[in-house]
């Protein structure tokens, strides 16, 4: 049977990106990173850009896009968004002449042999989207840049053997941090992004017995601290009786562990 693997090549506000592949499909979701930084990290999972068979986009925001023109344009590397998401990045001349595959959400497509569902997600984005990624029966499960875990994201994140939660901000820090009171409002708004309670709280309602394995991601550098998100977190799961769950720490300069589905 062919494995499901994960790798983070980077989480944070200074860019996203995901490897996701199984023995004949690659794939990465979101490509915020430069594409030099994309090449060093499929080198280190012995990938290369030509062998790519797609990039999932979840929304525009440049630390999700970024390196969209050098993988499409150069690398001829297949992109997949939904219309409101490619409509919004036409309005920057350099995402302009992008070559797309449209989605659906709630509509299951696929590339190859895995198969991706894109979900709504509440983020100050044109038309944001999670996705849950499966192959050969083992569920990954995305839940990043969310203002609020609504019923369908919680719908959606059950029956996960992984998950890429976000974990953004501790939320005394947040009020306490130098930032300005409407991006503090931004942030923890019902568009922003997950606290770490919140986080914690939407893990305890989604967590099943196949859960496997959680990467906390998209922490902020400055109002959060990974020994925060990890308490949070590991607390909630200890008080479950799922100690056996696996946390991997996300990082905005460097890759994740990899995971390897069952």
């Amino acid at each position: 049977m062919s494995k499901l693997t994960l790798c983070n090549f980077a989480s944070g506000s200074t860019g996203n990106c995901t490897y996701v592949a199984t023995e004949t499909t690659r794939i990465l979701i979101d490509a915020g990173i430069s594409a030099k930084r994309i090449k060093g990290h499929l080198e280190e999972v012995e990938t290369t850009f030509g062998d790519l068979h797609g990039v999932c986009v979840t929304h525009e925001h440049i630390d999700h896009v970024s390196a969209l023109p050098q993988l499409n344009g150069r690398h001829q590397v297949p992109l997949y968004g939904n219309a409101g998401t490619i409509q919004a990045m036409a309005r920057k001349e350099k995402y302009r002449d992008l070559s797309w595959k449209v989605f659906t959400n709630g509509q299951t497509f696929e590339i190859g042999d895995i198969t991706l569902q894109p979900y709504s997600i509440p983020h100050d984005a044109f038309d944001p989207v999670g996705f849950i990624v499966e192959a050969h029966g083992v569920r990954i499960g995305f839940a990043t840049d969310i203002g609020l875990p609504t019923r369908l994201i919680r719908h959606q994140l059950k029956g996960c053997h992984a998950l890429v939660l976000e974990t953004n901000h501790d939320r005394l820090m947040l009020e306490e941090s130098a930032r300005p009171w409407s991006l503090k409002q931004r942030i923890a708004g019902r568009q922003g992004h997950l606290s770490n309670e919140e986080a914690a709280d939407l893990l305890r309602e989604v967590a099943g017995p196949e859960l496997q394995c959680v990467y906390l991601a998209h922490l902020s550098q400055d109002c959060n601290e990974p020994s925060l998100a990890e308490s949070h977190v590991r607390l909630t799961l200890k008080d479950m009786g799922r100690e056996d769950v696996i946390l991997h720490p996300t990082f905005p300069k460097k890759a994740s562990t990899m995971w390897v589905g069952p």
